[in-house]
């Protein structure tokens, strides 16, 4: 069974996303290129990912993919977004839109996943679904040295110690790399 994994990037503060839904603060943090070697190998691993509805318009309206469908970052991978709303697909990128439930998208991901993980991109609700489901196995959250007065949580959910444990923890550049696992509530 594959793993589940929420990997981002937060800010010290909490946020995965500014009040407008920017990353552009984490795009200025010295030694981020370390950073993205690491997420590299990490993506390598992963079989199918899944997203919500404002990430993936992120994703889309900030590498013009559109207009420039060759750009999907993930080619090669299932992609899913879920999402209540109508999006534009990327074309030639395998991206599958559902709605509903977490639950009701969990055979298809897992299936399309096969032998190896399943990313959670973002955003955090989508990922606190995952976790009241019982499906989230792992966070992996670099925290960079920047604060926010407000924006997108990293995890808009509770979960206490006894179902988090600390794993590693690492330094990128300027970024500390925490990895959780995640027990079932």
């Amino acid at each position: 069974m594959p793993r589940v994994i929420f990997n981002t990037a937060t800010t010290l503060n909490g946020f995965l996303a500014d009040t407008e839904d920017s990353l552009s603060w984490l795009f200025v943090v010295p030694g981020a290129e370390g950073a993205e070697n690491d997420f590299g190998r990490f993506l390598e691993g992963v079989g199918a990912l899944i997203m919500g509805s404002t990430t993936y318009e992120w994703i889309v309206e900030h590498e013009k993919l559109l207009d420039h469908p060759e750009k999907w970052p993930y080619a090669g991978k299932a992609s899913f977004v879920l999402s209540s709303r109508s999006l534009p697909a990327v074309a030639g990128a395998d991206v599958r839109f559902r709605s509903g439930d977490v639950r009701g998208v969990w055979d298809e991901l897992r299936d399309a996943a096969g032998n190896q993980d399943i990313w959670l991109v973002g955003g955090g609700d989508l990922v606190g679904q995952f976790a009241d489901a019982g499906l989230l196995d792992e966070i992996r959250v670099s925290v960079a040295p920047v604060t926010l007065e407000a924006g997108r949580p990293l995890l808009p959910r509770r979960l206490e110690s006894d179902r988090l444990r600390l794993e590693k923890v690492t330094q990128a550049g300027q970024f500390a790399e925490l990895v959780y696992s995640v027990r079932p509530a």
